[in-house]
Formats: C-alpha cells, structure tokens, sequence
C-alpha cells in the first residue's frame, strides 16, 4: 500500500538517465577510441601492412578511351577536299580545251575560212573538196527545214536526170533514129546537175545562212527558169533529150517495157516540178518575213562589187594607165 500512497504531485528525485552506469562506459570507450585513433601512427601503420587487398581481375584491364568523332570529322574533309580538286582539275582541262578550239578556230578563219567539206570526197582522191556546208552551224534553226528540202530536192534531180539517161539509151537501142535524144540526155546530166547546184541551191543555202536579198533575188530569178525546165521535161518533147509523158507514150507502140520505163521517168520529171513549186512558194513566204528588199539587194550588189578584189585591181590598173596617159 506504500506505493499508492505516494504522492504523484511532489517533485521527483533528481535522475540523469545519462549517469547510468552502463551509458557512461560505451561512451566513454567510444570516445577513447575515437581520439587515440591516428592513421599516421606506426600502429595504425602496422595493422594496414599485415593485410592486402587483393585488385580483381577486371580492374587489371588497360582503360580503352571512346573514340571521339574527330577523325571522322577530319576524314570526311579531306575526302571532300580531294573530290573538290579533282573537279577544279577536270574543268581546268575542259577550259583549256575549249581555250585551244576556239584559238584554232579563230586562226583558221583569219587565215583560209572553214575547210571545205562538200562534196564529200576521200582523202586519197585528186580532187579536193570545193564548199563548205554545215546546216546546223550556218543555217539558223527556223530554216533547217527548208534549207534540207532545198539540197534533197536538187539530189532528186540528179538521179531523175541519170534516170533519164537510161530510159534514152532503152529507147536508143529499140530505135537507132532516136540517138539525138540519148546525147542530149548525157549533155543535160553533165550541165544542169552542177549548174542547179552553183546557180540556185548554193544561192538560197547563202540566202538563209547570211539572210542576203541579193542571194534571195538571185534564186528566185533562176529558179524560176529552173521550175519551166522542169514542166518542159515532164512533158517530153521528142528529140529533146528528155523521156516525159508524150515521149513515153508515143513509144508504146514499138516497145512496151521501153515506154513503162520512161513513163517512170516523166513521173519523176513530173514530181520535180510540183516539189520546185512547192518550195519556191516556201521560200518567198520565209523571204517575205525575213524583211528583204529590192533596195537591200542593191546596196549588197555595189558593196561586193566595191570590195571585190578582181574589181579593185581592174580600178587601180585603169587608173594608173589614165594616170600615165595624162
């Protein structure tokens, strides 16, 4: 009953928890060996050296360091670097090429002019080639097409005239009376196809590549013969020496296949002069745009007649010997 009668209320005895005996003595051990400890001292020392610590065998490794992206970096360059000296190079060379053609170019047009390329002769034979032709360089675009028609058409006359020489000589050895007509036929072949050729392709192929009125007007004279020429042949007046439709017709009675050949023939005169038609209508329309003029072909005349050098040495010769006389 002793301890239900003590009072709670009175003050209570003075007890420090931490002066309890079995308190005091682990934290003064505690406290003791915290303070002798010194990592420097020869005890400390000695304990460390009894024991090692053994390095495992992945720390044993050599350290293998990330590649770093630089020498990529640098590789790349370089390569971009050679890529861009080889195409300096490249069009260094091209420069100097294109330098050298159009040097040699210029040399050759100060000197003689193009070399002359028509008619397409080889190189081991006698006679050299007498015009220069080249439709994509002298010609402009918008006459290309003309131009060509111009020279098929006056090959197409060549073979027709030769034709004609043939369907001559067939009727010359069925009739020996007809032998006029066989020689002329030669004679045409041998004089129109290179006068077609000087007198009035060679005038409108100089037409279109230097746009001369005095070439255009040239042509259109002489064409317009040529066109005649042509109707007449078609027609085949015996003893003409040339095998159109009344020739060929007239001969059915003493050969046939004679007169078949030479009817050939008259269709071959026949497209001739609607094909020079045709394209003498082609030619005066692109004239007519080109701004030519009759004036303009005057003015060409009596400037080529003044620089022609024949001309010109004619002049000074009759002026000296004028000269003298006075």
């Amino acid at each position: 009953m002793s301890g239900f009668d003590d009072n709670p209320f009175v003050d209570p005895v003075d007890v420090n928890p931490f002066k309890d005996p079995s308190v005091v003595e682990v934290t003064s051990t505690t406290m003791d060996g915290i303070q002798e400890y010194n990592p420097f001292s020869a005890s400390g020392q000695g304990n460390y050296n009894e024991t090692t610590i053994p390095i495992s065998e992945g720390s044993s490794q050599p350290a293998v360091l990330q590649p770093s992206p630089e020498p990529s970096l640098q590789a790349s360059a370089s390569a971009g670097q050679a890529k861009l000296l080889k195409q300096q190079e490249e069009l260094e060379k091209k420069a100097a090429e294109l330098e050298r053609k159009e040097q040699e170019l210029q040399n050759r047009g100060s000197s003689l002019g193009p070399e002359n390329n028509w008619p397409p002769l080889p190189k081991f034979f006698p006679i050299k080639p007498c015009f220069y032709q080249d439709f994509d360089e002298e010609i402009p675009v918008e006459y290309h097409r003309v131009s060509k028609m111009m020279y098929y058409l006056w090959m197409y006359h060549c073979v027709t005239l030769f034709l004609n020489i043939l369907a001559c000589l067939a009727h010359f050895t069925v009739d020996a009376a007809h032998g006029v007509d066989f020689g002329l036929a030669i004679l045409w072949f041998i004089l129109f196809s290179p006068a077609a050729f000087l007198c009035w392709y060679r005038p409108v192929y100089k037409a279109f590549k230097s746009d001369s009125s005095f070439n255009f007007f040239f042509f259109f004279f002489i064409f317009s013969f040529q066109v005649v020429v042509y109707i007449i042949q078609s027609v085949g007046i015996p003893y003409w020496g040339n095998s159109g439709w009344i020739y060929s017709i007239s001969v059915i009675g003493t050969n046939l296949a004679v007169s078949v050949f030479m009817m050939v023939v008259a269709g071959f005169f026949t497209v001739s002069a609607v094909m020079s038609v045709v394209l003498l209508k082609m030619v005066h329309g692109m004239y007519r745009r080109t701004g030519a003029s009759f004036q303009k072909a005057q003015q060409e005349l009596s400037t080529g007649v003044v620089s022609n050098r024949t001309f010109q040495s004619a002049a000074s010769t009759a002026a000296q010997t004028a000269f003298q006389r006075n």
